[in-house]
């Protein structure tokens, strides 16, 4: 069973692509798949770019081009959640796209993509990572640690924590405070990030399963620019390192 690992920037394709055992690499839309061995496994693996029409399309080639019945998103996001520090990790139990819905009083409320309250009106709100999934991947991941931020990341110096959690996908790259503290009050967002939500769509309408693995370069307020590019290359060195860990059981 072919399972695809999608990425978005280079510096998170890097580290796989050099773990890679490569086969062969076919080119569909500007978009380069590898397909090789990785970690034990059979994989396609490729960058998507950022942004969720990027993740959406390469995903429906994923499925209808490579039959991939597992769709593993390896990448970095930004903190929402105060409690977490730059280098956690989050692995997405739930993804919702928090910029899609209607506006009123010049106030966006968010709902689930392809439904309006007024049009399909649905109650769900969001894509949930399926139980029995969760459960093998925590069970994989038990007493891994991973290497220690440097203490400019404001780690202390402690390795990084893996939590499962809530993460939120939009258009739009977070860097204001304001907005953070929305995302995480009103969302229960732990992450924050630009392709998650879309390839759980499109996972959900093929019955295809999807695993969000983003490991935290920057805090999605006022300095996450400066933060980002300071440690995105570390971050994406313990995305990866989840990556090898769960692919066994995925």
């Amino acid at each position: 069973m072919t399972i695809a690992i999608q990425c978005a920037i280079p510096q998170e394709l890097a580290v796989l692509r050099a773990e890679l055992d490569h086969r062969e690499s076919v080119e569909i839309a500007h978009f380069r798949f590898d397909h090789g061995r990785l970690f034990g496994r059979d994989v396609v693996l490729v960058g998507t770019g950022i942004g969720k029409v990027n993740a959406a399309v390469v995903a429906t080639h994923l499925i209808d081009r490579f039959g991939a019945k597992t769709i593993v998103f390896s990448g970095v996001a930004g903190g929402l959640d105060p409690a977490l520090a730059i280098g956690d990790v989050v692995i997405a139990e739930r993804l919702i796209q928090h910029d899609f819905g209607w506006f009123e009083e010049e106030r966006l409320n968010p709902y689930q993509p392809g439904h309006l309250p007024f049009f399909l009106p649905t109650e769900r709100f969001g894509y949930s990572l399926a139980p029995d999934t969760q459960a093998r991947i925590a069970a994989a991941l038990e007493g891994l640690a991973l290497e220690p931020m440097a203490a400019e990341a404001g780690g202390g110096g402690r390795p990084p924590r893996i939590v499962f959690g809530t993460v939120v996908t939009g258009d739009q790259y977070v860097n204001c405070e304001a907005t953070r503290r929305h995302l995480f009050e009103v969302h229960g967002g732990h992450a924050a990030e630009m392709e998650g939500a879309a390839l759980a769509q499109v996972c959900e309408m093929h019955g295809v399963e999807c695993v969000v693995i983003r490991a935290l370069s920057d805090l999605a307020g006022h300095s996450s620019r400066i933060d980002f590019n300071a440690f995105v290359e570390a971050v994406s060195q313990s995305s990866a390192r989840i990556v090898e860990r769960v692919l066994p059981v995925l």
